[in-house]
């Protein structure tokens, strides 16, 4: 009779939330771009959708927008606090930068044993375009109204004034980082220069307290939950365009930003 019961019984269920990709701006709707407007039915489906035991984030990301980055992990922590339900982050190539800050939004964080971990800073690059267009004599005429509507301008030379406004601006969004991490991560930090900028790989983000173990989705959570717990995957719609393979000129200089954020881990 119990077995009959138990054959009846509902599976305990895990909600799989799939973060790959670069973090963009609203605007950024194809494929592989982490947003919080795309993202949203997403995180809405794996916390409501079958009563879940848990929502297991997959993240892979070298980071990107900071306001994007927020935006998704603040729904991520309205919705687990709503539903009374934990939050476990598993990370694969990389976790770094706006990347890390998503697996803040988890109560634990898990990493492979070669996983990126970090870079928990702010970073802005740009080029300098004003000594070619000297030499191809083509005159810049930009006018605005307040002296610094302009800013960082590439195809003018740098001002230091700018540099020190740029850096100012950029310590504000550290900060908020910072403040991020610490407010998740709690006593379990563990290290000098967490907030510098640089990077651990897998055990290493255990040692500094950045990641609570080096583990895997499936076998984690079936220690966790039972060998019969069941996964239900959430997955980005894409357009009929992206399914069929077709992009945009948006989309391959977009490709070309996100190969850059990328190498920068060495992927």
């Amino acid at each position: 009779m119990q077995k009959l019961i138990n054959k009846f019984r509902p599976k305990p269920t895990v909600s799989v939330l799939r973060l790959d990709g670069v973090i963009g701006s609203g605007g950024r709707l194809r494929g592989g771009a982490l947003n919080d407007a795309v993202l949203a039915p997403m995180i809405e489906r794996a916390f409501r959708k079958g009563k879940p035991k848990a929502v297991a984030l997959i993240i892979n990301s070298p980071g990107g927008s900071p306001a994007q980055s927020s935006l998704i992990g603040e729904r991520i922590r309205r919705l687990a606090h709503e539903t009374d339900t934990e939050v476990y982050a598993f990370c694969e190539d990389v976790a770094a930068s706006g990347g890390y800050w998503l697996a803040t939004a988890a109560d634990h964080i898990y990493v492979d044993a070669s996983s990126v971990i970090g870079s928990i800073g702010v970073i802005s690059a740009s080029f300098g375009f004003h000594e070619l267009m000297e030499r191809q004599g083509v005159e810049r005429r930009v006018h605005t109204a307040g002296k610094d509507k302009s800013m960082l301008d590439p195809f003018r030379p740098e001002r230091p004034a700018d540099v020190k406004r740029l850096k100012v601006l950029q310590a504000v969004i550290h900060q908020n980082f910072i403040d991020q991490v610490k407010s998740r991560r709690g006593d379990k930090l563990n290290g000098d220069d967490l907030f510098s900028g640089d990077i651990w790989v897998g055990q290493q983000s255990v040692d500094v307290g950045l990641a609570d173990g080096v583990a895997h989705l499936v076998p984690k959570m079936k220690e966790l939950f039972g060998e019969d717990v069941k996964f239900n995957v959430q997955s980005q719609r894409r357009s009929w365009l992206q399914r069929l393979g077709i992009g945009t000129a948006s989309d391959v200089i977009n490709g070309i930003e996100d190969r850059a954020l990328w190498s920068r881990y060495g992927l």
